[in-house]
């Protein structure tokens, strides 16, 4: 080891090529111990994990030197009743927040005794939206014009690149002289980013080829990825999903402690109004708190979370009580590729009978999406009840300190 470090030390070998000369374990062992002596701080409990690192410190994490755990729960039995998630689940929740997983499983109880939540998905669609440039807004429109009149040529050379992308759609926005094309994929059971940046980048070529136009960058930002953007609310990316349940006034007062009316209150001044007050892409409770927990332990990118809570809390009067949703326009998600093959996270997907690719291909990653969305409408049911019952510092008091 020692000649490793001294080598490190000199700058004649790099951090990032010792995986070229060790095997991964031994390697990330090494820069470890590097950084151990560079910073004088010890790193034990980083250096101590389980997970197989061969896959990750080629596929996930350059640099590696070990491992970050978060505590993982669970929150359930949960019932969905879906197109394609139909059963009771223990939901995977990874987080450092106490009173998270206690205010889910509350929601989680709630639903289950009201017979179980509404799931469906309304569309599924990964985007990427490259960025030309035009000489003049003459040429923009003729590179308008090309887009929309070439749809089959351009869909041929995107899916050239994969064997399970497909081309679903093509939106193009004008700024001046800058012209995007917003691309569309059904991934399958993928998350689908690499798979959607290689396809576009082919179909982007031949839009330049063809029309004089500039590839400026093959992310434009009107994707958009990971940013909160109003067109990822309007237009929905990755999977739109809903979920609702309906809620009987006496079991509102039994599990809450407040009444259907008090939630429905709650709701429309909090997540309505004052949402639209702040000017909030966002109109929820915490629908972030809940997908950024599942996303951590089932292998999804935490940064997706931007997009993932763009959602719409609902309530609404029906007789003899209430029906509350959660309406998510944008939620990237997947159950092949990424960090879902990691170990501790693939023990989290199989938990929820989603790992890997489904049968039909994209039934998995339809199947997680239809849990999330249930999850979410758990936390935001706990959540809009200890806000109507007045709860919610005592939960944090007891709990999260």
């Amino acid at each position: 080891m020692e000649d490793y470090l001294e080598r490190l030390k000199r700058g004649s070998l790099k951090l990032y090529a010792l995986e070229e000369e060790l095997p991964a374990d031994e390697a990330a062992r090494v820069r470890r111990v590097f950084i151990e002596r560079e910073t004088g701080v010890a790193l034990p409990a980083i250096g101590a994990y389980t997970i197989p690192v061969d896959r990750v410190a080629k596929k996930n994490c350059e640099n590696l030197i070990g491992a970050v755990q978060v505590p993982v729960g669970v929150a359930g039995p949960l019932a969905v009743h879906g197109e394609y998630a139909e059963g009771s689940f223990f939901l995977p929740l990874a987080t450092t927040e106490g009173a998270l997983i206690a205010s889910v499983n509350r929601g989680c109880s709630a639903i289950m005794r009201a017979g179980g939540a509404e799931v469906r998905l309304f569309r599924d669609g990964m985007t990427r939206a490259p960025v030309f440039a035009a000489r003049d807004v003459i040429h923009a429109r003729g590179i308008v014009d090309y887009v929309n009149s070439h749809h089959d040529e351009i869909t041929a050379a995107a899916e050239s690149t994969t064997s399970h992308g497909k081309l679903t759609g093509i939106t193009t926005l004008v700024a001046g002289t800058s012209v995007f094309v917003r691309l569309e994929f059904d991934t399958k059971d993928a998350m689908g980013m690499n798979m959607v940046t290689i396809a576009s980048a082919r179909a982007a070529e031949l839009i330049a080829s063809a029309t004089g136009a500039r590839l400026i960058a093959l992310s434009g930002n009107v994707c958009t990825d990971k940013k909160p953007a109003a067109i990822n609310m309007v237009m929905g990316r990755g999977r739109t999903v809903a979920a609702g349940v309906n809620l009987p006034d006496a079991l509102v007062r039994e599990v809450f402690k407040t009444d259907a009316a008090t939630l429905a209150e709650v709701n429309m001044r909090k997540n309505l109004v004052g949402s639209a007050r702040a000017g909030s892409f966002g109109f929820n409770a915490h629908a972030a708190n809940i997908i950024a927990a599942i996303f951590i332990a089932c292998g999804q990118d935490p940064a997706h979370v931007v997009e993932g809570s763009l959602a719409v809390t609902t309530v609404d009067p029906v007789e003899g009580g209430i029906y509350v949703s959660v309406t998510l326009p944008s939620l990237p998600a997947g159950t092949v590729g990424g960090g879902t093959g990691i170990a501790t996270q693939q023990e989290c997907l199989r938990m929820l009978g989603v790992a890997g690719g489904g049968d039909p291909p994209g039934s998995h990653a339809r199947k997680f999406a239809e849990i999330i969305a249930a999850g979410v409408l758990a936390g935001e049911l706990s959540l809009l009840g200890a806000l109507g019952a007045q709860h919610l510092a005592r939960a944090h008091q007891k709990l999260g300190r």
